[in-house]
């Protein structure tokens, strides 16, 4: 029977058995809800129940109504439906059916622009500005529903709202009336112009006001409300810059109390930590860093409420809760953003007496804020931390390891770990302290105690994973200890760390892991094939440690199993839906590409089409909807006329109705998924070469789609797979020069490149933009001239470099608000502008030097302003570095000899104040530099040998530094084959002799080893006079890794010719070698 739409008394009675029992509703309600009639119907209810319940029941049936089809709504129904929903509002007394008409009304709003709709404009402007302070509270509910549905439509009102809303927020005894306006401001926020900014600018005094009176009255409100500073931070952060210093005072007030909810507190220090990345330079303008500092160390150091712990100390702490909801968390994080965004010399000058404060105390919460203030600066002042403090700092976390205090001992470990990861490789030096104290430190634990082993283990694995072959004295010790926790560990937690840490122990044993290899690998298996969800985890890490293992641990070893690993990815992502394991096997791919291509080329379809289904998935995106699902029942089978399914869909624009969407969160797990897929096609692409082809298009499409994803490390791995790509299919040309797969290149790179170009001058991150740098860097290195044949190419990239050094791209703060004339800038920004040098000699390699010769000239300067005395160790490092490179690349393409005289004396006298700067590796570099300008200049710089042979003579007899006298004894020689006549050989060759064999920098022996053999031919009896130190040095090198197989040939051939023509000055040298060295000499020379 249908519902008789004459009775609204009828389905009133349908609304309230469906409001009870929504899962109950009966057919007829149903039936009724498809029928367009319900739209009156449903009008009737809303304006004329008594049953407040009934009428916003009514008045959401009517929003699902409209929101879907509006369209066919006919005009004249439209037009009384306006007018029924303003006269409710008007009427209505009960709030929550007035926040129901508004949500309505909003819907409404989307469809039919404000002007389309005047009563709406009149009844706002009308309700807002009421005397009746209810009324205005109504009213600017109303206005923040209807903006926020459609806030670009409101655009040519926004001076009008502004200029109300400087009214409203200074009714302070009116808190919904502030709470609603700020909304609306904060959802105009992200469309407002230029011609609004000082009006919006003059509010933000009066908007801290309103908010100071909200927290008093409604902190849920106020907590919601603090998301206009976040929104104006992204939009428009010039628009709170003058205000500075009055959005840190408050933020600081609220994160100070402890009164108020944590949630709160976090919005308020998380928003001085977003000020600090985006502005950091007026932070200390405005001599802010004082203040936040005082705050938020008693907020860092706060012992927790009596009878609880901090979530980090609690024993089931698994290390990856989520801190969001923790002051004491984000007080860390404003320190570790000051770290990556200020100057070291700045910040530590303010932060260490009140971090030495803390150490000494006798709180131990204190104590333990004073160690985590440490570890959270490792990251961004790793540089300052290396060169000024690093033996200081390391005493006292070691120290803090045998506190009394269990809290205190676990932030040590926590700083180690971080210590470890960051301060390399300085920090290795301290192995045989390190070593005993935490193999000592882990063997002492309680087993039961999972979530301080886990700390231990993290500090260990993180140490151990840099140590390359001086781990070997401790490998027994450790695998002892790794495998027989495999073995007889009770906890799956423990026997999962033991898993990581054999596979940090390969990426440093690498080959020496070999004899351990077969139990590891038996153990493994174990795990790898286990199907009960609580061994997931476990599963997981065997599968990552497997990946390393891969890498590190020899193909000779490995190749037999490389087949079954991809088999075994292939099943596991087959049997089991789970994104971190699907994630592994991507990794795991990866890893066999390197050693064994050939075992993926059968399984690419099956490999590609997982990974690309793993990019284009939106599971684990959330859409927080506000609204209750009940009323969807009533909507689950609707479709309209075109079959298409009408839940939440509009007719023209088939997206969530974002009315409903409070927010979007990801869960980690997908994030992490997406990045591992693009890194694991980029290097899959690059190792498996023509056999990837088919797969090359489709996975670019994919992955090019990733560059604007939301997560930073996403877009990066993007990035980095697309410069995979392109030199992939640079490799596929090269083996195979069609014209095919050179056009097919040439299209690649004219999509990329400019890709790349576009997010160094947009991208707001600065991590993302180093990943660029990298990609591009490397795309330049492989593709070399190619990439640059485009048009304009060569100049885009010169001046996207040049942009970096000078400070001007978006990441870089170039607000234009602040002169920038100091030398002084955080670590991380030195290091972006280092990735951005990098770009130089590889562009100087790449075409003909005369037509870089202009884009040099302008690149230059900017690179020897950082070799003043007065700029850090790294940018001194990195100015002479970057000369050294420019120089090394000028020797191999045409016209370089000339460009590089021209340059000389602009050069040399940096190069020469480097060789005496009172840092090691600035004087390498600069030593590097002076061969090299030798080497591509050649006789232009005949004059200036004398002054550079006395300053290597004078360096030659003090350096102690071995990879200063590698590079030197690679200079002089450098010099000797660009002008042998402008040496003076007698002097100078015994003194060459005597400094081999190198030790350190063994690139260099092919420079040393091609001048002895051009010395020899040139100058016999020079050579021969030396012979025996030649020998000497020649047997501790020949048939090692220690040279390339071309150098090889060139010491075996300079051997064979003493042999054969001074036979007994090479018998007499030989038998004065130690036994081994004799062998290893006499079967290196005829090998050859």
């Amino acid at each position: 029977m249908a519902l008789d739409w004459t009775s609204w008394a009828m389905l009133e009675r349908e609304i309230v058995a469906f409001a009870s029992k929504p899962e109950k509703a009966t057919a007829q309600l149903k039936q009724a809800f498809k029928d367009p009639a319900i739209i009156p119907a449903l009008c009737a209810v809303m304006t004329g129940s008594q049953n407040p319940q009934i009428r916003q029941s009514a008045a959401v049936m009517l929003r699902m109504r409209v929101k879907k089809h509006w369209k066919k709504i006919s005009p004249d129904h439209r037009e009384s439906l306006k007018a029924v929903v303003l006269q409710a509002f008007t009427q209505e007394s009960v709030h929550v059916v007035r926040h129901s008409l508004s949500q309505l009304s909003a819907v409404m709003v989307k469809h039919e622009t404000p002007d389309r709709w005047p009563a709406l404009l009149e009844l706002l402007n009308q309700s807002t500005k009421s005397n009746n302070p209810q009324d205005r509270q109504v009213g600017l509910l109303l206005l923040s529903k209807v903006v926020e549905s459609n806030p670009e439509a409101f655009k040519p009102h926004y001076r009008q709202l502004l200029q109300l809303f400087g009214t409203v927020l200074q009714d302070l005894n009116n808190p919904p009336a502030l709470y609603y306006c700020i909304l609306t401001l904060t959802a105009m926020t992200p469309y407002t112009g230029s011609e609004e900014m000082n009006l919006m600018r003059s509010l933000i005094p009066n908007l801290i006001v309103a908010l100071k009176h909200l927290l008093k009255a409604d902190q849920d409100q106020a907590s919601e409300a603090m998301e206009v500073f976040d929104e104006l931070m992204e939009s428009e952060v010039s628009i709170i810059v003058p205000h500075i210093a009055e959005i840190v005072r408050f933020c600081l007030e609220v994160g100070a109390d402890t009164t108020l909810s944590d949630s709160l507190r976090v919005k308020a220090l998380s928003c001085i930590a977003s000020l600090i990345r985006l502005k950091s330079k007026t932070v200390l303008k405005h001599k802010l860093l004082n203040p936040i500092l005082q705050t938020i160390f008693p907020v860092l150091s706060a012992a927790p409420p009596p009878g609880e712990e901090d979530p980090e100390d609690e024993e089931n702490d698994s290390g990856d809760q989520s801190d969001s909801e923790n002051p004491k968390h984000c007080a860390a994080q404003i320190i570790d953003t000051m770290a990556l965004h200020m100057p070291p010399e700045k910040l530590f000058q303010q932060l260490m007496p009140l971090t030495q404060a803390c150490l000494a105390s006798e709180n131990p919460y204190e104590r333990k804020g004073g160690i985590m203030c440490l570890a959270v600066l490792a990251e961004g002042c790793a540089d300052h931390i290396r060169t000024k403090m690093l033996s200081s700092v390391l005493q006292t976390v070691c120290r803090s390891l045998s506190d009394s205090n269990q809290v205190v001992r676990s932030a040590g470990l926590f700083a180690l770990g971080q210590f470890s990861e960051y301060l390399q490789p300085d920090v290795s030096k301290y192995c045989d302290e390190l070593m005993p104290l935490l193999l000592g430190y882990l063997s002492s634990l309680n087993e039961a105690k999972v979530g301080h082993v886990t700390k231990a283990f993290y500090a260990l694995e993180n140490f151990m994973e840099n140590l390359g072959s001086d781990i070997a004295p401790y490998l027994p010790t450790l695998m002892d200890t790794m495998l027989s926790a495999l073995n007889n560990a009770s906890s799956l937690k423990i026997k999962e760390l033991a898993v990581s840490a054999i596979g940090a122990i390969a990426n440093a044993a690498k080959e020496l892991l070999v004899p351990y290899f077969p139990p590891v690998i038996e153990s493994l298996k174990g795990f790898l094939t286990a199907t009960t969800e609580e061994m997931r985890p476990l599963q997981t890490q065997a599968l990552d440690t497997l990946s390393v293992l891969a890498r590190t641990i020899g193909n000779d070893v490995f190749s037999p199993l490389a087949a079954e690993c991809v088999q075994l990815g292939l099943n596991l992502t087959d049997t089991i839906d789970d994104p971190d394991l699907r994630r592994c096997t991507y990794s795991l791919y990866s890893a066999v590409s390197t050693v064994s291509p050939d075992c993926l080329t059968p399984h690419l379809t099956a490999i590609t089409t997982v990974m690309l289904l793993a990019l284009k998935s939106t599971e684990g995106v959330t859409a927080h909807l506000e609204e209750d699902k009940t009323f969807v029942l009533l909507d689950d089978d609707d479709e309209d006329e075109d079959g298409k399914d009408g839940d939440a869909v509009l007719e023209d624009e088939a997206e969530p109705d974002i009315h409903d969407v409070a927010g979007f969160s990801v869960e980690n797990a997908y994030i992490d998924e997406k990045e591992d897929a693009c890194d694991a096609l980029g290097e899959i692409a690059f190792n498996t070469g023509a056999a990837f082809q088919p797969f090359l298009e489709s996975s670019f499409q994919q992955v090019y789609e990733m560059k604007d994803f939301p997560h930073e490390d996403v877009r990066r791995a993007a990035f980095a797979a697309m410069g995979q790509f392109c030199r992939a299919q640079h490799k596929v040309w090269k083996e195979n020069p069609t014209e095919a797969n050179h056009l097919a290149l040439q299209k690649l790179l004219d999509i990329v490149l400019p890709c790349f170009l576009e997010a160094v001058r947009t991208e707001r991150e600065r991590q993302v933009v180093m990943g660029v740098f990298e990609a591009m860097n490397s795309v330049l290195k492989s593709c070399q001239g190619e990439a640059l044949k485009s048009p304009g190419r060569l100049q885009e990239i010169s001046h996207v470099i040049r942009d970096v050094l000078k400070k001007k791209t978006l990441c870089q703060d170039s607000g234009g608000d602040e002169p920038d004339d100091d030398d002084q800038q955080a670590e991380y920004d030195a290091m972006l502008q280092e990735f951005a040098g990098e770009g130089i000699p590889l562009l100087a390699s790449a075409v003909p030097a005369d037509t870089f010769a202009p884009f040099l000239n302008d690149l230059l300067p900017l690179i020897m302003s950082k070799a003043k005395s007065s700029c850090t160790v790294a940018d001194r490092s990195f100015s002479v570095g970057t000369i050294g490179e420019v120089l090394q690349a000028l020797v191999s393409v045409s016209g370089g000899r000339g460009v590089a005289g021209r340059l000389s004396n602009r050069l040399l006298p940096v190069l020469v104040a480097g060789v005496k700067d009172s840092d090691a590796e600035v004087r390498n570099n600069s030593v590097f530099g002076l061969g090299s300008l030798a080497q591509a200049a050649g006789p232009i710089v005949a004059s200036d040998y004398p002054m550079m042979l006395s300053l290597f003579s004078n360096l030659l007899t003090k350096e102690s530094d071995r990879r200063v006298i590698d590079n030197l004894c690679a200079a002089l020689c450098r010099m000797i084959m660009s002008n042998v006549d402008a040496v003076p050989l007698e002097q100078v060759v015994p003194a060459l002799v005597a400094r081999l064999p190198l030790q350190e920098d063994m690139e260099e022996n092919k420079t040393v080893y091609s001048c002895l053999a051009m010395l020899y031919k040139h100058n016999p009896a020079l050579i021969v006079s030396q012979m025996k130190p030649i020998i000497a040095a020649s047997s501790q090198v020949l048939g090692t890794k220690d040279l390339d197989a071309e150098t090889q040939n060139t010491l075996a051939v300079l051997m064979r010719e003493f042999a054969q023509k001074h036979s007994a000055e090479f018998q007499g040298a030989v038998t004065s070698l130690p036994v081994e060295q004799q062998a290893k000499l006499t079967a290196a020379v005829p090998a050859s």
